[in-house]
């Protein structure tokens, strides 16, 4: 069941919504919002077994745990059955994992619209989302087959131990809110974003499932796709918030709000909710006027919302906290019972030790370590005396200061001074050239809050597209290089190169930087093995950090050079 309710993609009830014309890819147009469809599922639960069905629709097919689609696809558990479709836990036992496949009969309604729906969502191929790995007619049957997470937790499961931590919540809203603007940017919907749909992996990663192929199961579609997986999202925010469903039915087992005095802001609902996560729940709620808080605009995209999000102030993870130690224990043996247990209610009597060495031979054995004590001090003693008078016998010796052939051993070491950083330019020679221009400036400001960023990217490698990018300093003047200090966001992997020191002007070339030194972490000294003059030196990042908002991005926050 553990395994049921954390990977089963959501197929329950439409709560009596009238099914509209199936659609394979919405459009992501918007245009007047008509009222925006509210999920209040009562029964939207994995594993559900409720059956329901219409006279025109097709019957179900006659399946069972065992049946094997393609000689390859072995069902194992329904979970659920439903409006002439059903969803299974299954095993490919080709690949030998463990998967979900949707069936429906091939003359069902909207099989066109599920298979056009699957194989959209199959190109996406965003990690964010949970992934249909196929979409097949076969005879009479038409099945799509998905990702199976079982170390994965749907949103539902969350919420019913309490809302969500600040820290936990902005993370889930930042990736889902992220991951639905690269769909749409696609021409892709979801249509039932719900806390059923979003699931957190156990590194902490939040995953989408049913997109586009839950809407067309149901034959949801919407005039405008955008502002209802807007509101979706701010539902979920909303819930994560107050664990509350933002509407007057209950659903997910969590209470609605009361009917008679409509939405009310989350932080109005619940005492210590983060304010900005709660106006940024009520802007993507309220998507046809402003919040009564700040007056802000509506998020009617989820671009919209990313855009809002991004210009929040970033919330931290809460820091760890450390159980006292326990208080110090006695063992029996210093307890003095020697492990024989005392028996209940005694109270235990701590015989003093014997005085040592009362015994003739004890007596004699300190008299002799006495004796060899006096002899070891008095050796002592005339040693040093000798030592000081042979040392006031060459103290004439040393009344002047003795000069070296190596005069330059006593001199003092330089002292190290920083260096002004003239100007400093982004350089990507191995992409489309050019990487945040605007921003570069701020690598040498001397405020750490700021920071340039590079383009984001779904691999620390930079998505395997390149070997990385940097930003060019310009000294002004051919210096003698110390050390650089570098200043990330996140574990960041970095190479300091340096031109030529004779080079006229800044090189346009990769070659014509040669490495000096590399290191990596969030705040990187990087040394030169040998001496080191020039004017130009390059700042070269080779691995990005996973940033909140699930993809990789390089941010510099400061560099110094001194010599």
């Amino acid at each position: 069941m553990a395994e049921r309710s954390t990977a089963a993609v959501d197929v329950a009830d439409n709560s009596g919504d009238k099914p509209l014309t199936a659609k394979a890819v919405q459009s992501t147009a918007d245009g007047v919002a008509q009222n925006p469809e509210r999920d209040t599922d009562s029964e939207e639960v994995q594993g559900s077994s409720t059956a329901a069905g219409t006279d025109n629709k097709a019957a179900p097919p006659e399946l069972h745990s065992g049946h094997k689609l393609a000689r390859r696809y072995r069902l194992e558990e329904c979970v659920t059955r439903l409006d002439g479709f059903s969803s299974w836990r299954a095993v490919d036992e080709k690949l030998r994992r463990a998967v979900g496949v949707h069936i429906l009969p091939s003359d069902h309604v909207r099989t066109r619209a599920v298979l056009a729906a699957a194989r959209s969502a199959a190109l996406l191929g965003d990690p964010r989302f949970v992934q249909v790995l196929d979409a097949v007619e076969e005879n009479d049957l038409v099945y799509v087959v998905h990702e199976w997470l079982p170390d994965a937790t749907e949103l539902t499961a969350l919420l019913a131990a309490g809302p969500l931590e600040p820290h936990d919540a902005y993370q889930m809203v930042s990736q889902i809110a992220s991951a639905m603007a690269a769909s749409h940017r696609e021409g892709l919907a979801h249509l039932r974003l719900n806390p059923n749909a979003v699931l957190r992996t156990s590194t902490g990663q939040w995953r989408i499932r049913g997109l586009a192929v839950n809407a067309a199961l149901r034959g949801i579609g919407s005039d405008t796709p955008q502002r209802t997986d807007t509101e979706a999202i701010g539902a979920l925010l909303y819930a994560a918030l107050t664990q509350r469903w933002p509407y007057p039915s209950d659903a997910y087992g969590l209470p609605g709000l009361p009917k008679d005095i409509g939405l009310i802001a989350p932080d109005q609902v619940r005492a210590g909710v983060h304010r900005g996560l709660s106006e940024l729940a009520m802007r993507a709620l309220v998507n046809d006027g402003a919040t009564a808080s700040r007056h802000e605009s509506a998020c009617t995209t989820p671009e919209e919302l990313v855009k809002a999000i991004g210009e929040m102030p970033r919330i931290r993870p809460p820091e760890p906290s450390f159980a006292a130690p326990p208080e110090y224990q006695r063992t029996t043996y210093q307890q003095g019972t020697y492990g024989r247990p005392t028996p209940p209610g005694a109270t235990q009597v701590l015989q003093s030790p014997p005085p040592p060495l009362q015994s003739r031979t004890g007596k004699a054995l300190k008299w002799a370590v006495s004796a060899l004590l006096i002899a070891a001090l008095g050796l002592g003693s005339w040693q040093l005396a000798d030592a000081l008078m042979d040392q006031g016998d060459k103290s004439g010796d040393t009344t002047n200061t003795k000069t070296t052939d190596d005069g330059d051993k006593g001199a003092p070491k330089p002292v190290s001074k920083p260096i002004a950083i003239r100007g400093a330019q982004d350089f990507d020679p191995f992409g489309d050239g050019s990487e945040k221009p605007a921003d570069v400036g701020k690598v040498y400001d001397g405020s750490p809050s700021t920071y340039w960023q590079t383009d984001f990217y779904k691999g620390a490698t930079f998505g395997n597209l390149k070997p990385g990018l940097g930003v060019i300093l310009d000294l002004g003047k051919v210096q003698q290089i110390g050390k650089v200090t570098v200043t990330f966001m996140g574990d960041t992997s970095v190479e300091l190169r340096a031109a030529a020191g004779g080079a006229a002007s800044q090189p346009t070339s990769f070659d014509a930087y040669t490495k000096v030194a590399d290191g990596s972490g969030t705040s990187v000294t990087l040394k030169p093995g040998s001496s080191l003059k020039s004017r130009y030196l390059l700042v070269w990042l080779t691995k990005l950090p996973l940033t909140e908002d699930g993809n990789y991005r390089g941010r510099v926050a400061d560099i110094k050079v001194t010599s």
